[in-house]
């Protein structure tokens, strides 16, 4: 059967109080690339009771740029700089290029500072663990960045499978696709095994994240893996089979090369089944400038991008029952770590739970390479 504790694991925004007497976090930034300046200094600064103290970035256009939108940010010129100044700071933003992730991460954990990490958080589950521990020993709190949990879409599947909309679900297609023929060069399409990079560890540590979510451990994996792009030196075009432990198969596809681009989801049950096509817009409002603070309607679509939910109909010629999309939510993730850091709320994704994420994209890796099914091993 689903999994069926997702109001623990996707708080939404509403259930975050704010003490308004108390001083807000001071948050020190790590990376000001597309991570830090599009998703993680707008979200921090919208969300009430944290501040955005440090941004770390030797880039002088790159300053200039977090001047324009936050001029009472200071600036620091590496991490180490940034950790000299650890009594001034209740929290530090990892959002720097993949494989700097974990030993960032541990210098913050040890100079004693709780911190958030982009995903993926570690090249390896065994690292995510050991991260986990050296938290757990530290008292701190150790979270992953895994926005898509707050999609519009997501939160919308997530409610159709609580409410027994869908019946029992038998099968989850979940698409994240894209049309990029061309490479854009930079440590994402590096082929070097130490940069992390590649779709299984970018847009892949999403789509499995939301399935591992919904419906729980993996049991075995099977996955293909291609480069299709002349000059590419990693995967761009990844397909994912996957078996959980409640009998769900998730079936997962990441690629940039994609010339028609399938349904975002397809959820298949045995009373019904839902599909829905186009991307969450906040990532693209973030890239445009538009701000969750800014007082208009966040994270909402319009009604002819609703998916479609029924039994035996195409939802293509316009059959089946319109199914109101809920809004995107991506500054519930920060209310929920100010939460946690203010009140021991639960942390909203865990460096545990980004973990088994890992497992299953090591699994991937092998079952592509070998031509084979991975059977996983269960964990407590």
């Amino acid at each position: 059967m689903p999994r069926t504790t997702e109001e623990e694991t996707v708080p939404d925004p509403v259930t975050v109080p704010v003490d308004a007497d108390a001083p807000p976090l001071r948050v020190g930034l790590i990376g000001y690339g597309l991570a830090g300046s599009v998703f993680h200094a707008p979200l921090v600064t919208a969300t009430e009771g944290l501040v955005l103290d440090t941004i770390v970035t030797r880039s002088e256009e790159r300053r200039q740029q977090a001047r324009a939108e936050f001029p009472e940010v200071r600036f620091a010129a590496d991490a180490e700089e940034l950790l000299s100044r650890a009594d001034g700071l209740d929290l530090v933003v990892v959002a720097s290029p993949n494989k700097t992730h974990v030993p960032l991460a541990r210098a913050v954990l040890e100079a004693g500072l709780p911190v958030v990490v982009d995903k993926p958080v570690a090249g390896t589950a065994a690292q995510a663990r050991e991260l986990a521990l050296l938290a757990e020993e530290r008292g701190l709190l150790l979270s992953v960045f895994q926005n898509r949990r707050w999609d519009n879409d997501f939160l919308t599947v997530r409610d159709l499978i609580a409410d027994g909309s869908l019946g029992d679900v038998w099968r989850f297609e979940s698409r994240f696709e894209r049309w990029r023929p061309q490479l854009k060069g930079g440590w994402r399409e590096s082929g070097d095994p130490a940069e992390i990079g590649g779709l299984l560890y970018d847009l892949g540590s999403h789509v499995v994240d939301q399935a591992v979510t919904l419906f729980g451990p993996v049991e075995r994996v099977y996955a293909e893996s291609d480069v299709r792009r002349a000059g590419a030196a990693t995967d761009d075009d990844t397909f994912l089979a996957l078996t959980h432990t409640g009998g769900v198969r998730s079936h997962l596809w990441v690629s940039a090369t994609t010339a028609q681009l399938g349904p975002r989801f397809r959820v298949l049950g045995s009373k019904a089944g839902y599909v829905k096509y186009g991307l969450d817009p906040q990532e693209a409002a973030l890239r445009e400038g538009a701000r969750p603070d800014a007082g208009a309607p966040w994270g909402e679509e319009a009604e002819q991008l609703w998916g479609r939910i029924g039994a035996g109909e195409s939802p293509m010629s316009g059959e089946g029952t319109p199914v109101p999309t809920r809004p995107g939510a991506y500054p519930a993730y920060y209310a929920a770590v100010a939460a946690a850091l203010r009140e021991g709320a639960p942390n909203p994704v865990t460096a545990r739970d980004a973990a088994a994420t890992l497992d299953v994209i090591e699994a991937a890796r092998l079952s592509a390479r070998e031509g084979r099914t991975v059977e996983l091993e269960a964990r407590s």
